[in-house]
């Protein structure tokens, strides 16, 4: 058996029994978990671990996601193909990958320099053609290309950042984890009157960096 064949088997085991038995039934979000490589965006020390269900350091003070939560969050934001989607927290890529498999747009931010112009040589190697990238503050979103149909951030704020909510479409909805000591993932509804929030669990990811401003 190849290596590519051994990590497709893992993959496979991986979408059914750490996402689809624990919930996800989303088809288009069970697809693009199968097709998305996750040990192609794991550190190479940790290759072997990369379909196991945890978060994995990749440098910086940052982690890749584990699998579950990368679906969930992928799962809750009830992606159509046509959505503009923006995620504030690029990583190693792996989560913009995810998302560049279901929508025609994905527009991404990372506040470090070195993880963005790694992620995007990796994802320009796998053949992504729809993702545009910069490096910025996630807490200002990208005004350039706003409005967006859906964000997804990928670290958490202490409060939901109101630029971001800005740059939100009307009926357009924002996952996050919320918090500092005790995170809360939450789905963030924008409305005409103002927003909606449903929380949808516990959860822990990294804090959300706000450089200063020049």
């Amino acid at each position: 058996m190849t290596d590519n064949q051994i990590f497709q088997k893992q993959r496979t085991r991986m979408v059914d029994k750490q996402i689809h038995l624990r919930g996800i039934q989303s088809e288009i979000v069970l697809s693009a978990m199968q097709k998305v490589a996750r040990h192609k965006f794991v550190p190479s020390s940790r290759i072997d671990e990369a379909y196991e269900d945890r978060a994995m350091p990749i440098g910086f003070d940052q982690t890749i996601s584990q699998p579950y939560i990368v679906a969930l969050m992928t799962s809750l934001l009830d992606l159509q193909v046509h959505d503009r989607v923006l995620e504030i927290g690029t990583g190693c890529g792996y989560q913009t990958a995810i998302l560049a498999q279901i929508v025609n747009q994905v527009y991404t931010i990372e506040l470090v320099d070195q993880l963005a112009q790694q992620a995007w040589d990796r994802l320009t190697r796998l053949g992504y053609k729809n993702i545009a990238w910069k490096v910025g503050n996630g807490y200002r979103g990208w005004v350039d290309r706003a409005p967006f149909d859906r964000i997804i951030v990928t670290a958490a704020p202490p409060t939901i950042p109101p630029q971001l909510i800005e740059q939100l479409e009307i009926g357009g909805k924002m996952i996050l984890p919320l918090g500092v000591n005790k995170q809360e993932l939450v789905m963030v509804t924008k409305l005409e009157t103002g927003i909606n929030q449903k929380f949808c669990g516990s959860v822990r990811f990294v804090p959300m960096k706000n450089k200063p401003q020049n």
